[in-house]
């Protein structure tokens, strides 16, 4: 659960920072009199909820960088550094996307992953760890991964998945606080501390079950990004790359990260619902029958 809690925080945190500033500003077009004006809610909660979404794609960069300490490639000084950018470099003119920052992180942990606003300004980091216990084929497939999810668009319709689940939870929380307020504490005229308390309570709890929509979609773009390093590196290097992170165990990256990482961790049961990343056994599996047909 502490991925999720990381995950909402995160999203929420944006989101009360531009309703904060909207309500300083003395801008509350959904309040009225009377009480809610769905309507002006409705377009409320779609500005905040695809503000908040958009606004943590637009640092998203940043946000990467600092969180595992990522150290962009300007100039290779090794051959390792060489050949990681070139191979980027010829994945995305294959892909047709622009080219990406390279970066490496120090970390014994094998990983890597993609971010960035859309398709000709993103960013693909991979761990030292990863350099140095996969093969060259192996990495070659991995960082085809991480080309595909730029190439399929995935940062951009993550955060527009993103956008709709932030507007229907702001939505319907403050048409079930006004709800409370209004019938069962009877309050006849503005706002009362009911709604404001079931409020923030029914955004929390709307918050992690929408959140399943969000992490479900997050599985299905693995399958696809697999498919896609398979096609730009070859299916046996990924089903390959594949086998040795399962036999490596890799821890999963930052919480803020997961979601773009190569690899997650597994879970069974309720948690399933909540992973980024569908069981590595399952993805090669797929990867295997795909090449079966």
């Amino acid at each position: 659960m502490k991925r999720v809690a990381l995950f909402l925080a995160t999203n929420l945190a944006i989101v009360l920072v531009l309703s904060v500033t909207m309500r300083l500003l003395g801008v509350e077009p959904y309040l009225n009199e009377q009480g809610l004006n769905l309507a002006s809610l409705l377009v409320f909660a779609a500005v905040m909820g695809f503000g908040g979404a958009f606004i943590s794609l637009a640092i998203s960069k940043w946000t990467a960088k600092k969180s595992v300490g990522a150290q962009v490639i300007t100039e290779p000084r090794t051959p390792t550094e060489q050949w990681l950018v070139q191979t980027v470099a010829r994945q995305a003119q294959t892909a047709g996307i622009g080219m990406p920052e390279v970066a490496i992180w120090d970390s014994p942990e094998v990983n890597a992953f993609a971010t960035g606003m859309n398709r000709n300004s993103s960013l693909i980091a991979v761990s030292t760890g990863l350099l140095q216990k996969m093969t060259r084929e192996e990495a070659e497939a991995v960082l085809g991964h991480e080309v595909a999810h730029v190439a399929n668009g995935d940062m951009v319709t993550l955060a527009l998945i993103q956008g709709v689940v932030n507007t229907f939870v702001m939505f319907l929380s403050r048409v079930i606080g006004h709800t409370v307020d209004r019938v069962i504490f009877k309050n006849e005229q503005g706002h009362g501390p009911a709604f404001w308390v079931t409020m923030i309570v029914a955004e929390l709890v709307l918050g992690i079950l929408a959140s399943t929509i969000v992490m479900w979609f997050s599985r299905q773009r693995e399958f696809r990004a697999d498919a896609g390093g398979a096609r730009l590196a070859g299916r046996g290097a990924m089903i390959a790359a594949l086998e040795r992170l399962n036999a490596l165990h890799p821890q999963p990256l930052p919480d803020k990260m997961s979601a773009f990482g190569i690899s997650g961790s597994g879970a069974s049961g309720l948690k399933r619902l909540f992973m980024t990343h569908p069981p590595l056994e399952e993805r090669i599996a797929a990867l295997k029958t795909s090449g079966e047909r």
